[in-house]
C-alpha cells in the first residue's frame, strides 16, 4: 500500500526578502499539494488581511466628485484619485480623521496631510494637487481599517454628512501575490513539490507577516471545523465560584453570554489564535483569567490584552482582578 504520509513539508524558506517583497519556498509537499496550497494562502493573502484606506472626502464648497476647485489646477476627480493612492499605517482599530490645509500656490503632497497619533503617511511624497492660485484648499479625510475592496456604494449607505464624497476603498497591504510550483526529490520520488510564493506589499505589512498571517488564518479556520461536532470543553466550560461572585458584583452575567465562543467577540485573528492554542474558546472561560495569565500567553501581548479587555466591556464584563 502506498504510504501517503512518506514526508511532511518543511517550514517556509526565505529565498529573498526586503521591507516590501519577498520570495519564500516549502519543500516536500506531496504532489499536487503544492497546486492546492499555494492557491489557498493566495486568496488568503489577496482577501483577507487587514489595512487602512480613504472613505470619505470632505472638501468646504465642494458638492460632488466631478466639481472643480478655484485655484486647483486638478479637477476634483483627479485629486480623489490622488488622495486614494496615499498609503496609511494605522496603530489603532478606530476610524481615523485627517486634515488638510494648504495656502496657494503651491504643490500639495500627503506630507502636508495633519496626522492623529495612530495614523502614519509611508508615501509622504504622493501628489494630491496643485494650487496654482492664492486659493487656501481645506480638506477633512476620513479613513479606517477593513478588509479587500469596499465600493462606495457600500459607504454611502452609512448616514454622511452633506458635501462628503464616499470613495471605493481598497483595504488590502497586498500589492501582488503568486506562487510556482515545480517537482523535486524526496528519497526515490521526484514528483513530489517545492511551493515558491511571491509577496509584494504596500509597506503597511511585511511581507513575512503577510504570509505568516495567511498560514495563521488558514490553521484557524480548519481547526473550527475539525471533527463533525463541537468540542464537548469548548461548549461546557465553566466559571469559578471566584469568577462568578466577581462578575456578580458588576450586575452579574447570564449562563448564556458566559457560553459565547471566543469567535463571537470579533477580536483579532492573532488574539483568537493565541487564545485558541491556550485552550480558551468561551467567554466563560476568559472571564476567569487575571491580565498576568493573559500576558503569559505566548503571541498575546499588551495590545491583544486591551483588544481583549474592549471586547468584555461591550458586554459589561472584566477580566477576574484577584
Amino acid at each position: 500500500m502506498l504510504d501517503y504520509h512518506i514526508a511532511l513539508p518543511s517550514k517556509p524558506r526565505i529565498v529573498s526578502e526586503d521591507e516590501r517583497s519577498g520570495v519564500y519556498e516549502i519543500d516536500g509537499l506531496y504532489p499536487g499539494y503544492g497546486y492546492t496550497l499555494g492557491n489557498s494562502l493566495r486568496r488568503i493573502i489577496l482577501s483577507s488581511l487587514p489595512g487602512a484606506a480613504v472613505t470619505h472626502v470632505k472638501v468646504p464648497g465642494v458638492a460632488h466628485e466631478f466639481s472643480t476647485i478655484e485655484g486647483v489646477q486638478e479637477d476634483m476627480v483627479t485629486v480623489l484619485l490622488n488622495i486614494r493612492r496615499v498609503r496609511l499605517k494605522f496603530l489603532t482599530d478606530e476610524a481615523q480623521t485627517l486634515t488638510l490645509s494648504v495656502k496657494g500656490p503651491a504643490s500639495v503632497t500627503a506630507a502636508d496631510l495633519k496626522l492623529p497619533g495612530q495614523v502614519e503617511v509611508l508615501n509622504p511624497e504622493q501628489h494630491i494637487a496643485e494650487i496654482v492660485g492664492k486659493t487656501n484648499l481645506e480638506m477633512e479625510v476620513h479613513a479606517e481599517r477593513g478588509l479587500g475592496y469596499v465600493p462606495k456604494e457600500v459607504h454611502q449607505k452609512e448616514r454622511v454628512e452633506v458635501g462628503t464624497i464616499a470613495l471605493d476603498a481598497i483595504f488590502s497591504p497586498i500589492r501582488r501575490v503568486n506562487y510556482e510550483v515545480e517537482n523535486m526529490r524526496v528519497g526515490d520520488r521526484t514528483d513530489f513539490n517545492r511551493l515558491r510564493i511571491i509577496i509584494e506589499t504596500d509597506g503597511t505589512i511585511s511581507p513575512h507577516e503577510a504570509l505568516e498571517s495567511a498560514i495563521e488564518t488558514m490553521i484557524h479556520q480548519l481547526r473550527a471545523i475539525v471533527g463533525f461536532k463541537e468540542e464537548k470543553n469548548a461548549d461546557h466550560e465553566t466559571v469559578s465560584p471566584e469568577a462568578s461572585a466577581h462578575q456578580g458584583e458588576r450586575g452579574g452575567a447570564d449562563a448564556e453570554m458566559l457560553k459565547t465562543r471566543i469567535t463571537e467577540l470579533k477580536l483579532p485573528l492573532r488574539v483568537e489564535a493565541a487564545l485558541d492554542n491556550a485552550s480558551i474558546r468561551t467567554v466563560g472561560g476568559l472571564v476567569r483569567k487575571r491580565e498576568d495569565d493573559l500576558l503569559s500567553i505566548e503571541g498575546l501581548g499588551q495590545k491583544g490584552l486591551q483588544d481583549i479587555k474592549r471586547s468584555l466591556s461591550n458586554l459589561g464584563l472584566t477580566l477576574r482582578t484577584q
